[in-house]
């Protein structure tokens, strides 16, 4: 059974390196490049990004004119009968009329309370802050994809160091095998160690699994037609920008954080539907013109047909003295929203300059973990080292070398996983400041 569990991973590892050295190799901007173009989500927020641009122009804000075509046409076919006071009558049959008409009306507002220009101002936000949602969308997908790119590249080191830990199983066994068969050693070693191999070889075939999950959440991530293809990465070590400085960040994050500046929009166009609603408190004046042409023939008139031509044309003011006191409400309401989008914006300032303590201290704190955590790794492979050639000789007992190769791999798990943390840290920074689309393109 041991051979044949040997045999099973040596061939299930020579199948699966080797299915993907024939597929796709990506880097970081490979990902992104593919994703900012394929991916939904992004596709949405340009299209509602596009929505708002469409919508700012001078016509939908009111400081265009209005022109309206119309016409229409009529007729009547009826049976007449007239029935007389001296006791006689008249009957028509087949009395016919119609009647046809056009017209084209000019209308345009002249004033109404600074409210075209105010809306127009409201409009043009709206717009911006259609460019900010874009922007704020490909900041959290460039933020998740360059988390995942990474964790991609951790769980192909975690993978490779389970490799390593079956295969120092693998020897181990083999020693105890070796001795056994020469009369130097146990049965108990060697079932021992053949329990160890296959824990080893039963964590392996689970890590190849968590390798594939997290291949296919990467697809998914980019959008490909085939969320089961396999690929590689050209990045094989997961390397931390180590010059990210708090003070820097946080000036950028104060001037640049995408949540704020939509904050701060919002805060903008809030002012304009005060003005809005002030503009109720002013006259409006509208002016038209128009021409209408008229046709109409009866069969009974005097007339075999008349035809009405000419010019119209007027002014409409109109002033709002009362109106149950909607304009004060409105007002109220609308002082109130401002305040209420002030304090947001406070809020969403305090939370981030929370978030930004919390992550730099975290990056900072991890860096010098990885410090720390690759000088342990260092002596632990020494440890080992000095504990194969003991086991060798017979001066090691195999609890104690279980326990020295345990210590190898728990050294080179930490140090990956601090690694990780440090790079979603400097990803989180990044994007909270701003920064993650220039760095990542």
């Amino acid at each position: 059974m041991n051979k044949k569990a040997l045999l099973f991973f040596l061939l299930f590892t020579v199948i699966f390196y080797g299915f993907l050295a024939g597929q796709a190799v990506y880097s970081l901007k490979d990902c992104i490049a593919i994703g900012l173009e394929n991916n939904f989500s992004i596709r949405v927020a340009r299209n509602n990004e596009q929505i708002s641009s469409n919508n700012f122009t001078p016509g939908y804000a009111g400081y265009l004119p209005y022109l309206n075509l119309g016409g229409r046409y009529s007729g009547t076919y009826n049976d007449i009968r007239q029935n007389l006071y001296d006791g006689t009558s008249n009957v028509t049959k087949g009395a016919t009329s119609s009647s046809a008409n056009a017209s084209a009306t000019l209308g345009m507002t002249i004033f109404r309370g600074f409210n075209v220009r105010t809306t127009y101002r409201k409009l043009e936000e709206l717009k911006e802050i259609g460019v900010l949602n874009t922007q704020a969308a490909v900041e959290s997908y460039l933020a998740t994809l360059a988390s995942t790119y990474y964790n991609y590249i951790q769980q192909l080191k975690l993978l490779e160091n389970l490799e390593y830990a079956v295969e120092l199983s693998r020897e181990r066994l083999r020693i105890d095998e070796q001795r056994y068969l020469l009369g130097s050693g146990s049965k108990l070693q060697v079932l021992q160690s053949r329990v160890y191999f296959n824990s080893d070889s039963s964590k392996l075939s689970r890590q190849y699994e968590t390798l594939r999950s997290v291949q296919v959440k990467l697809n998914e991530l980019m959008a490909v037609s085939d969320p089961g293809m396999s690929f590689s990465l050209k990045d094989t070590a997961i390397t931390v920008f180590p010059d990210l400085f708090y003070e820097k960040l946080y000036g950028e994050t104060l001037e640049s954080n995408t949540s704020l500046l939509i904050a701060r929009k919002n805060i903008v166009i809030s002012e304009y539907d005060y003005k809005i609603s002030m503009s109720r408190r002013y006259p409006y004046l509208d002016a038209t013109a128009g021409y209408s042409y008229a046709l109409s023939e009866s069969s009974q008139a005097s007339y075999k047909s008349q035809t009405t031509s000419g010019i119209n044309y007027g002014l409409t003011m109109s002033y709002n003295l009362f109106d149950g006191f909607n304009i004060n409400r409105q007002l109220k309401n609308a002082a109130l929203d401002i305040k209420n989008k002030e304090l947001k914006y406070s809020e969403i300032e305090q939370g981030i300059k929370a978030d930004l303590i919390r992550l730099y201290y975290g990056y900072v704190n991890n860096l010098r973990l990885i410090k720390l955590e690759e000088q342990n790794l260092e002596t632990a492979a020494e440890n080992l080292s000095i504990a194969m050639e003991r086991y060798r000789l017979g001066n090691l007992s195999g609890l104690d070398l279980r326990e020295v190769q345990k210590s190898l791999l728990d050294a080179r798990e930490r140090l990956l996983s601090v690694e990780y943390q440090a790079k979603l840290a400097e990803i989180s920074l990044l994007q909270i400041s701003g920064n993650i689309m220039t760095y990542y393109k």
